[in-house]
Formats: structure tokens, C-alpha cells, sequence
């Protein structure tokens, strides 16, 4: 009788037993992506997080508390390369079944906290924020100011990053690392040609908010956006390179649903907190559709895709042979012309092998050079060094049906001055000649 009596107390200890050991959640894994003028922390759960938190000062101390959770992580074991956080620590918690994180900070800053469902690749996440105050998104592109003979500028734009890895190869390749290979490339030929200039937006692993990355080209005064990414769809079939401008109106081809749905995904995977306080975001879209400078923008960023159409058929399948259209918050500056580049699809097992292929990689940046030097070439901004080069050394190739007295019509300048530049005794030109135009 007494082992009898026994039996009920031994399974409502053992039961109580379990529920001290064993918590619910388990926080799984620990990511810092650092910035330039902040840094996200991600704690991958195994269930929904249950959280509070608070801050402490002298020193400065970010403190979470995660409900019915078990450790399982070495923190010190997890790389920390953020300016902003000096240590990552375990400290007492509020009972035996939680747990309390401690961001041990270098200075004050503004934090922002979340809770993420699972989107793939990720699972459960709770996101912390952490920004330092006074900083602005744009801090890692240094403004230039727009005198006479300045720089074109060239904001170069790598798709996605930090918590967002965009579209996932068969093999497993991540989109964010394809783009910002691409992008550091074609910088680099930028920086390297007198007169031009490229402004990165983002120079490393972190996430930067589709609308962010237009405003700090235009904090930036660029001359012109370029945003890199690399295609995918549902199916492995599709392949080939495309163009993007802005549409003000539904996207023109299912595809571009498809881009326009992926940009989505994109705000849940890394820019959520952007995504929960932007009440506002459709106003200022609308705002900047309405701007009359848009119509310039837009039918510039037409003619610059079609320069990199024509270079891109030179090294690989295009998708589409002329520009696409759709309604994406990246191309949405009203003001700076902006198309976007899709490489290829990393979902198509060739074209992921060929995005992996540094070389290949580099001919893209040279595509990509090679259109937008001809086309400012051609077309260089007002108070650039390119603009003044064009004026001091304008050139003509006589056409067939033209005259000298129709280019000098055409060009503003006497017939007498047309000869006296280009060492002509008569009025006759021929066909294929090259005349120097003066001032």
C-alpha cells in the first residue's frame, strides 16, 4: 500500500522536475550584421519568442529577458565585428525557466525590438536593432558637392544583404553576396576613370530599406542609381539577364509580379522594422510619382538600360531584349534616373555556376561600365568636367544628306568658324568626315 501511495507524489515530481529543465524555447543561433551606422542582432528561436527588456546606463546596457527559454549558445563564441556592441553576456534571470541577454554597449544609442515569423530561409527571430544616435542611414556614402567640373556620380546599389540573402541558388548560393561582388567591381572601374565617381550603398553584410537606399542617392546627388540583384523564379527553366525602370502603373509582365512580390518578401526578411513604422510609405510613393521631374528620370533610365542591354547580349542570354517595367521602392527616386540589373537567375543551376564565376562577374561590371560611360558620354549632366570636356572638343561624323551650312544651323555657330576649326577651303564636306565643332 505505502509503494502504492507513493506512485501519484513520484509523477507529480518528476512532472515539476521536467517543467524546471526543460523551457519551451531554445534560442538557437545568434547573427550580428554590422553597418556603418548601426547593427542588427538576430536571435533565431525555436518558437515564437516571449521577450521584455530594458536599458541601463553607467555604463550603457541593453537588457532582454526571453520567457520560458534555455540557453544552449556560448556567446563568446559568436563573431561580433559592430562598432556599437562591446560584449554579448549571459546575466541572472527573473526564474529558473527564463533567460536574461546583456548588450554591454560602447556608447548610447536607439534600439528597436521585434519578434519575425518564419519566412525561408529563417525560422521564429527576435530582432534587435541598435542605432547610434544622431547617426543617418547614409553615413557610408560621403556627399559631394555639385561645383562646376565635379564628378559624375554613380550610385551603385548591391540587392539586399544582412538578414535578407535575396533569392537562394540551387547550390545554395545567396544573391546578396553575387551583387555585392559585382558591385564593388564596377566601383572600382568608376573610380578609376577622371571625371566619374561611385557611390556604394552598401559596402558590406547588413540590410538597407529599399526607400533608404534612393534617399541616400539622392543625399548623395548621384547622377545616376544602379541597383544589382540576380533573378529567380518559381521554376528552374528561366534564364538570362534583364533591365528594370520604374513603372507607374501595374508591372507590364508576370515576371515583374513576381519582382514586385520578391521586394516584399524582402521588407519581411529584413526590414520589418522599417516596414511596422512606415505608416507613411504610400504617401511619399504617390508624392514622388506626381513629381513632374519623374518623366525626365524615367525616359533617362530608359536610354541607360538600353545601353546595358546592348553590352549585357555581348556576354550572356538576355531574358528580355528591351527594358522591363515594374512598381519597385528601389527605383522610386524622382529625381535621379535608376534602372536595376538582374544578372541572371541564380534559380537556373547554369546561370548560378556562371554568377559564381568571378570572371564572369567582372565582365558584367564591364557591361555595366561600358553602358553608362557611353551614354554620359554622349549625354554628360550640366557642371560636369565631362560636360566642359564636350564643349572644348565637340565632334561631328558628316551623315548622308548634311551640309556645312546644316550643322553650323544645328550647332549654333557661324559657317566661317566651322572652316577656320576643321582647316576647310570650301563649303564641301563628304560623307564619314569628322569635324570639330567650336564653341
Amino acid at each position: 500500500m505505502a509503494h502504492r501511495r507513493l506512485i501519484p507524489w513520484l509523477a507529480t515530481a518528476l512532472m515539476l522536475f521536467s517543467s524546471l529543465a526543460f523551457a519551451k524555447n531554445k534560442m538557437e543561433g545568434v547573427r550580428i550584421w554590422p553597418s556603418p551606422s548601426n547593427t542588427r542582432v538576430v536571435f533565431d528561436m525555436r518558437e515564437a519568442p516571449d521577450y521584455s527588456y530594458f536599458t541601463l546606463s553607467n555604463p550603457t546596457r541593453l537588457v532582454i529577458d526571453l520567457a520560458d527559454t534555455s540557453k544552449g549558445l556560448d556567446f563568446d563564441k559568436i563573431q561580433n565585428d559592430s562598432k556599437l556592441i562591446k560584449r554579448l553576456r549571459y546575466s541572472n534571470a527573473k526564474d529558473k525557466q527564463s533567460i536574461r541577454v546583456v548588450f554591454d554597449l560602447n556608447e548610447a544609442v536607439d534600439t528597436q525590438i521585434f519578434s519575425l515569423p518564419p519566412t525561408a530561409p529563417y525560422g521564429n527571430r527576435l530582432v534587435i536593432d541598435i542605432g547610434s544616435k544622431g547617426e543617418t542611414a547614409s553615413s557610408n556614402v560621403k556627399r559631394s558637392d555639385q561645383l562646376a567640373d565635379r564628378d559624375i556620380i554613380i550610385a551603385i546599389d548591391a540587392g539586399h544583404g544582412g538578414e535578407d540573402p535575396g533569392s537562394i541558388g540551387y547550390a545554395g548560393s545567396y544573391e546578396k553576396n553575387v551583387t555585392l561582388s559585382v558591385a564593388k567591381m564596377l566601383a572600382q572601374k568608376i573610380d578609376n576613370t577622371p571625371g566619374m565617381k561611385a557611390a556604394m550603398i552598401r559596402t558590406g553584410d547588413y540590410y538597407i530599406h529599399p526607400n533608404k537606399r534612393a534617399d541616400m542617392a539622392r543625399r548623395q546627388k548621384a547622377d545616376l542609381f544602379v541597383s544589382i540583384h540576380a533573378d529567380a523564379y518559381t521554376t528552374p527553366q528561366p534564364s538570362g539577364a534583364s533591365v528594370w525602370v520604374l513603372s507607374m502603373r501595374r508591372a507590364n509582365s508576370e515576371l515583374g509580379r513576381w519582382l514586385e512580390n520578391s521586394e516584399k518578401h524582402s521588407e519581411l526578411l529584413g526590414g520589418a522594422a522599417e516596414v511596422i513604422q512606415d505608416t507613411a510609405s504610400e504617401r511619399y510613393l504617390t508624392q514622388a510619382l506626381l513629381d513632374m521631374s519623374m518623366d525626365h528620370s524615367i525616359s533617362t533610365s530608359y536610354e541607360v538600360s538600353r545601353e546595358v542591354l546592348k553590352e549585357m547580349r555581348q556576354i550572356t542570354k538576355l531574358h528580355k531584349s528591351v527594358p522591363q517595367a515594374a512598381s519597385l521602392a528601389v527605383l522610386t527616386s524622382p529625381d535621379i534616373p535608376s534602372i536595376l540589373v538582374e544578372t541572371g537567375f541564380i534559380s537556373n543551376k547554369d546561370e548560378e555556376k556562371n554568377l559564381n564565376w568571378s570572371k564572369f562577374r567582372e565582365n558584367l561590371a564591364d557591361a555595366m561600365y561600358n553602358a553608362v560611360q557611353r551614354y554620359f558620354k554622349r549625354m554628360p549632366p550640366d557642371g560636369t568636367m565631362w560636360a566642359k570636356l564636350k564643349r572644348e572638343n565637340r565632334t561631328h561624323k558628316v551623315s548622308a544628306g548634311e551640309s556645312l551650312s546644316l550643322l553650323a544651323q544645328r550647332y549654333n555657330v557661324p559657317v566661317s568658324k566651322l572652316k577656320a576649326a576643321n582647316n576647310l577651303d570650301s563649303d564641301l564636306v563628304r560623307i564619314g568626315q569628322v569635324l570639330t565643332i567650336p564653341n
